[in-house]
This record gives structure tokens, C-alpha cells and sequence, in this order.
């Protein structure tokens, strides 16, 4: 009876198992994955069978997932070697002792780039500079065109995009970090920036504030208390329509520590109207006027004028596939939303986010994808208002793997324990490297959905969206990833 009940317990964790039960063990495996609500699909790509579904037509909301849409459409509609354009302007060129009668602009073209990104992408974090693109232009105005001078204001111009920093859903806690930094079409060091608190060991007094990069934009009231054996717990809060950031909460002295928080920019095209001065006086520029940001809003009438005068700088972006690897390898949600906006300006005329979803929606009806089946808001996933169902997702996967920038569309996607946001998944699991696919995180909600080289039915595309669990998402990702894991077989 005992060796019996052995060969049973190996029976049920056979490979032999068919794959639907296993992958319906797995959503069971755990008193919270019983609880949440999985939508699954899983096709093959060769003979176009449906291995597995579990609710592949109900609603759930996708996080990240949604960049697969935003960047698939920037990927067909605008082409992988598409490039944006940032440039430096004023009325007239210098005259002959480097004087510009009036305002300088720096005009934004959506470049997402303007940061210390490594292209091609790399695993890790950004290096470097990360002002070094207005350096380099800042450099070009100075060096090339020969400016000393500047009686009029520093300007930055993003009204290239209609100003709507933040899509409809997304939190207001959100907009404070880095993470939910708003959208322009001028966008330097990803509209974000760094602030450490580091305490010096003497309890009672405030810890030291250090901006990176070291520039003032933002004032600072720093009310963080410090003291030996406190935890290092620091609240950040910016008042709307404000440039002050309030800071509270503890610090430990004994022992020494600190604290780095990644704080979204209020107002990008006014920022970088401060860099690009910072940068000039430091050259030696005499600046007569201020920096400050000029926006073009959806209530004014007509589109944007374009820009006018002469040209004193400029700066290309990299191919659009290096960006939007960024997309989907690291989850970027500015990126998401500016490359959204850039196909409307592109194929609509205006750089709206309203255009941008008008011109996703005929590109998933192109597809097969009705109304019906999504329901996006921002291009990034970060607000819970979007909705979309697995069997949608798997369309598009499927769409997109006939399409004649397969190659490229593949390369955007993380892989399993390599790099991007799976680079710290499926550890010990070589098996892994053949799962290329987006991860999706929010409150209550994971996804992961892509590809999958299995060793019994060739390339399979899949979707797994859960929603609704309330526990700590390492246990939810833990079965998502088994899931996926078994898809190699």
C-alpha cells in the first residue's frame, strides 16, 4: 500500500500530465490564488490550437500589459527607424557680438532620450549624466552658433503635445513619483529627479538633503526627525500648483543611514527651461530674462504654430525600437505615454492623448480587436480604469508575430530571468530563456503575457491577467511564473 500511494503522489506531479491540469493545479495551489480571479489563453502559434483558457473573455485590468498595445502601435505605425527631434531656437540668429534680442526656445519634439539611458538597452540602472543632452545642446548654442548673450526669457516649449500631464485614472499619490511623472513632449532625465536624506549620526537634527541632479527647482521643507533606533520611514508631499515639497516622517542616527527618493517633476518644459540656463551661465551666457514653459492647451484653438525663426541646435533621438525596448523591457510609463501622443501627432496632427487611443482603436480593429474587448484611457497601464480581456491580448500577440517587424517586436519583450523587469524571476530555471513577455503590476492585478518556446508544441503565445487578490504579490507572481514555466514543456 505504501509504495502504492508513493507512485500516486508522483502520478499527480508527473510531466505526462496533460498540460490543462497542471495549469489548473497551479490555480489552486494557494489559498490566494483560489481566491483571485484568472483570466488565461494560452495558443499555438503553428497550428493556431487553444491549449488552454480560462475566463479569456472576461474583463480584467491589465497594468503594464497595456504598453504591448502602445508600443506595438508605435512600432506599426510609425516605423522602427522613426527618430524625434529637439531643438534650440530663437528669432534671429546672433549678432556679431553672440546677442540674441529676444528669447531663447528650447522646443521639445517628444524625445523621450534626453536622459542618461544607455542605448542599446542594458540591464541596470541608468549611468552618467543625466543632463547630458541639455549639456551637449547647450554646448552647441555656445561653441557652434556663438551665443554669449540672451536679452529675452529661456523657454520650454512643449506644446508639441496638448498639455494633459496625467491621464484619467491615475492616482494623485501616483504623480508625486517617478513612476507617475507627468507627460510632455519636453521631458529631460525621465521628468524626474533624485533627493537623498543622509543622517550624520547626532540625533535631533535634520537629516542632509542632496539633489541629484544638483539643481535648484523645487523648495524644500524638510521636517524628518531623526534620532538612534528609528526606522527609516520619509513621506513626501507636493501641494497642487506648487513647487514645494514637503517632507516628514524618521530617520535612524545610530545607525548612520539614508534615504533616496525618485520625485516626479511638476512642470518638465519649465524644468528643463532651468536647465538649459544653469547650463549656459555656467559657459559663460548672460541671461537677461527667466527661464519659464510654454504649453499649448485643448481649449485653445487650431494646432500649435510651428516653430519659427533659426535653428542654433539640435539633437536626434535614437531609433524608436531602442525605444521602445526601454517600454517593455523596464515598464517605463512616461515613455508609453509620449510614444502614444507621437503617433497622433504623426498620423493625426495632434498630439493628443485622445488621438493617440482614437488611432489605437482603429489599429486593433485592423486586427480583429472590437471595442468590445478593451477599454484603454493612458498608454501606459498605470491607471485601473483600463480593461481588456486575455483572448484580446493574445490577438494581438498573434498579429503581431505574422507581422513583417516580428523580429523586432520580440526583441522589445523581457526574458524569463534575464533582463528587464523578469531579470530577477524564475531564478534557477534555465528553461526560462525561452519565455520573452511583459510583466504587469498594480494594486490588486499582475499580468504576464507574451511568448513561450515549449519543447512539445513549438512557440505558443499565452496571457495570464489576475485580478483581485489581496495578499502580497510575490505569491501571485510565484504562481503566474509556474504557469509560465510549465508552458516550456
Amino acid at each position: 500500500m505504501r509504495w502504492i500511494f508513493l507512485f500516486l503522489i508522483l502520478l499527480q506531479v508527473s510531466p505526462a500530465q496533460p498540460l490543462r491540469e497542471r495549469i489548473e493545479s497551479a490555480l489552486v495551489s494557494s489559498p490566494a490564488a483560489k481566491r483571485a480571479f484568472w483570466g488565461i489563453q494560452v495558443v499555438n502559434l503553428t497550428s493556431g490550437e487553444t491549449m488552454f483558457q480560462v475566463n479569456p473573455n472576461r474583463f480584467f485590468v491589465p497594468a503594464s500589459n497595456a504598453k504591448l498595445f502602445t508600443t506595438a502601435l508605435a512600432l506599426m505605425r510609425l516605423g522602427p527607424d522613426y527618430r524625434f527631434e529637439t531643438a534650440i531656437r530663437a528669432a534671429a540668429p546672433p549678432d556679431a557680438s553672440g546677442r540674441i534680442a529676444g528669447d531663447l526656445g528650447l522646443v521639445g519634439g517628444g524625445d523621450p532620450m534626453l536622459s542618461a539611458r544607455a542605448v542599446p538597452y542594458q540591464k541596470g540602472p541608468a549611468a552618467g549624466d543625466p543632463l547630458q543632452a541639455i549639456e551637449a545642446l547647450a554646448g552647441q548654442v555656445v561653441y557652434a552658433a556663438g551665443v554669449h548673450r540672451i536679452d529675452g526669457d529661456i523657454v520650454g516649449d512643449d506644446s508639441a503635445y496638448v498639455w494633459a500631464p496625467y491621464p484619467e485614472g491615475w492616482a494623485q499619490d501616483d504623480t508625486v513619483w517617478d513612476f507617475g511623472a507627468p507627460v510632455s513632449a519636453l521631458a529631460v532625465n525621465d521628468n524626474m529627479l533624485s533627493l537623498t536624506l543622509r543622517t550624520s549620526g547626532a540625533g535631533g537634527r535634520a537629516p542632509g538633503l542632496f539633489l541629484y541632479p544638483a539643481m535648484e527647482y523645487y523648495f524644500l521643507d524638510n521636517r524628518v526627525r531623526t534620532g538612534p533606533g528609528l526606522e527609516n520611514k520619509v513621506y513626501v508631499e507636493r501641494l497642487s500648483g506648487s513647487r514645494q515639497l514637503r517632507l516628514w516622517g524618521t530617520m535612524s542616527s545610530d545607525p548612520v543611514s539614508s534615504v533616496t527618493l525618485r520625485v516626479a517633476i511638476d512642470d518638465p518644459a519649465l524644468y528643463a527651461a532651468h536647465a538649459l540656463a544653469d547650463a549656459l551661465g555656467r559657459r559663460g551666457v548672460q541671461i537677461a530674462g527667466r527661464p519659464r514653459a510654454r504649453h499649448w492647451y485643448a481649449n485653445q484653438e487650431g494646432a500649435p504654430p510651428a516653430p519659427g525663426g533659426v535653428e542654433l541646435a539640435r539633437r536626434n533621438s535614437p531609433p524608436l525600437v531602442e525605444i521602445l525596448r526601454i517600454i517593455d523591457k523596464v515598464s517605463q510609463n512616461l515613455y508609453a505615454e509620449m510614444v502614444l501622443r507621437e503617433v497622433a501627432r504623426a498620423r493625426k496632427g495632434t498630439g493628443s492623448r485622445e488621438a493617440g487611443l482614437e488611432e489605437a482603436r482603429a489599429f486593433l480593429t485592423e486586427m480583429g480587436i472590437e471595442d468590445a474587448d478593451c477599454r484603454f484611457v493612458d498608454g501606459s497601464g498605470l491607471s485601473p480604469a483600463d480593461l481588456v480581456t486575455p483572448a484580446a491580448v493574445v490577438k494581438l500577440l498573434r498579429h503581431m508575430h505574422g507581422s513583417k517587424v516580428r523580429d523586432a517586436w520580440i526583441s522589445l519583450l523581457p526574458v524569463g530571468g534575464e533582463d528587464g523587469t523578469l531579470s530577477v524571476r524564475f531564478e534557477g530555471k534555465p528553461e526560462a530563456r525561452r519565455i520573452h513577455a511583459k510583466t504587469g503590476t498594480l494594486d490588486h492585478a499582475a499580468a504576464l503575457s507574451g511568448y513561450a518556446e515549449s519543447r512539445s508544441h513549438g512557440l505558443v503565445a499565452f496571457s495570464i491577467l489576475t485580478n483581485n487578490f489581496n495578499t502580497p504579490g510575490a505569491e501571485i507572481r510565484a504562481v503566474i511564473d509556474r504557469i509560465a514555466l510549465l508552458l516550456t514543456e
